[in-house]
């Protein structure tokens, strides 16, 4: 089974569907989108959230692929920039994780108490 990251840098589509993806991806908001693709009110952590995503999104390329009358560029294109979102919010959380631990280390050896 792979990671989240692999399978997502291993997505290949389209390249305007991709450019658009990045695009839109700039001015993405957890809260406000995430809620509206997924259809659901709590929004899952980002983890949860990119695994969501990709079976919604390979779904969409499956009816693209095949021609489904039902098929929406829109909605492909807003699942695409969530989950380049999200997947950039797993990046930045993933680094913030790796630095925690020498922070702690280094406020506990001054007498301030730990990070929660």
């Amino acid at each position: 089974m792979q990671d989240v990251f692999s399978r997502v840098s291993l997505l290949r589509r389209p390249r305007i569907l991709a450019r658009a993806a990045r695009l839109g991806a700039r001015n993405y908001c957890r809260k406000r989108d995430l809620r509206r693709i997924l259809g659901y009110g709590e929004v899952p952590k980002p983890a949860a959230a990119v695994m969501l995503l990709l079976e919604l999104e390979d779904g969409l390329n499956k009816a693209r692929k095949t021609g489904e009358a039902g098929y929406s560029m829109i909605r492909h294109v807003d699942v695409l920039i969530a989950l380049a979102g999200e997947a950039a919010c797993l990046t930045a959380r993933s680094k913030v994780k790796t630095a925690a631990p020498r922070n702690r280390r280094f406020a506990a050896a001054k007498g301030a108490a730990p990070c929660p």
